[in-house]
C-alpha cells in the first residue's frame, strides 16, 4: 500500500446542508456520481456522502460506524491567516471549539467543527513551511 491517503470522505445526515457549508468557505464541487458531492483537493479528495448509504455501502448499521476521534488538519503560511478563516468558518455554520491561539510547541492553530460535528484543525507551524502551491509535509518544503 502506498504511503498516501486519496480521498477522505464525511458521513453526513444532510449531504446538502453540509455542501453549503463547504461552499461557503468557497470550496469548488467537482462533478460526481449522484449521492455524493466531491471537492478536489490539492492531491486527494473530500467526499460527502448520505450516511445512511455509507452505512449500507460499508454492510454494517449506523450506529456501529462509531465517532472516531479525528481531525482534518489545514495549514496556512502565516499566523495571521487563522483567525479570519476561523471567522470565515463561524459565519459559514462552524462551531469554534478552540479559538485562534499560541501553541506549546511554537505554533499558533484553532479548532471548529463543521455543521455535523467533523472537527478541523486551522493551523500556522513556523516548522512546516508550506509549498508555493500550498502543499503541506511534516517537515516542510524548506530546506528539508
Amino acid at each position: 500500500m502506498d504511503q498516501r491517503i486519496s480521498l477522505v470522505t464525511l458521513g453526513a445526515r444532510n449531504v446538502e446542508v453540509l455542501a453549503s457549508f463547504y461552499d461557503a468557505l468557497g470550496w469548488q464541487r467537482t462533478p460526481s456520481p449522484d449521492g455524493v458531492i466531491a471537492y478536489d483537493l490539492l492531491g486527494q479528495t473530500l467526499g460527502l456522502y448520505p450516511l445512511d448509504k455509507l452505512s449500507e455501502d460499508i454492510g454494517i448499521p449506523i450506529d456501529s460506524l462509531g465517532h472516531g476521534a479525528s481531525t482534518y488538519g489545514h495549514n496556512l503560511e502565516t499566523k495571521e491567516e487563522v483567525a479570519p478563516l476561523l471567522k470565515r468558518a463561524k459565519d459559514a455554520g462552524a462551531t469554534i471549539l478552540k479559538p485562534a491561539q499560541d501553541v506549546f510547541w511554537g505554533g499558533y492553530h484553532g479548532y471548529f467543527a463543521d455543521p455535523e460535528g467533523h472537527v478541523w484543525e486551522i493551523a500556522y507551524n513556523p516548522f512546516s513551511p508550506l509549498r508555493d502551491d500550498g502543499a503541506f509535509r511534516w517537515l516542510g518544503y524548506g530546506t528539508v
